[in-house]
């Protein structure tokens, strides 16, 4: 059976991400968080504003319930606190404590220096034409939600 380059594209794309989050949780097996956790962690330390749990679900792709088990971990061990809205007192938002901004500073110093071996010699203007058709994949498919 020959794929078609779109199938392809996509199986790669999908393989690559999965395979890609795998090998830096293996890098980062020591910092005492999972995957899931390192990834909300560094969700909420990019955000430019504190996301509410619903938000920091939607960018995950997990269930509120999920999220806010998650959270509820993350918080247990001093990584996050919840704080309320000034807009909605309903709403908690999630934002990163002391050591949570710490342990983001440890995923991000493990994160750059294995996106450097891995991308440190691929050509510059293909990373950018790849980037910005991925980025604008992004932005089609969010429309599309």
């Amino acid at each position: 059976m020959v794929l078609s380059t779109e199938e392809r594209f996509t199986t790669a794309l999908h393989c690559t991400a999965r395979v890609w989050r795998q090998a830096l949780d293996r890098r980062l097996k020591d910092l005492g968080v999972g995957q899931a956790g390192w990834l909300a962690i560094a969700t909420i330390a990019k955000a430019k504003a504190p996301l509410s749990q619903t938000e920091l679900a939607d960018r995950l792709a997990v269930e509120t319930p999920t999220m806010v088990a998650m959270i509820d971990r993350l918080d247990k061990a001093g990584l996050v606190s919840r704080v309320g809205s000034e807009t909605d007192r309903r709403v908690k938002l999630v934002v990163l404590t002391d050591a949570g901004t710490e342990l983001f500073a440890k995923v991000k110093t493990e994160a750059d220096k294995f996106r450097e071996e891995l991308l440190g010699n691929v050509d510059k203007k293909q990373l950018l034409l790849l980037t910005e058709l991925l980025e604008a994949l992004q932005t089609k498919t969010e429309s599309t939600l």
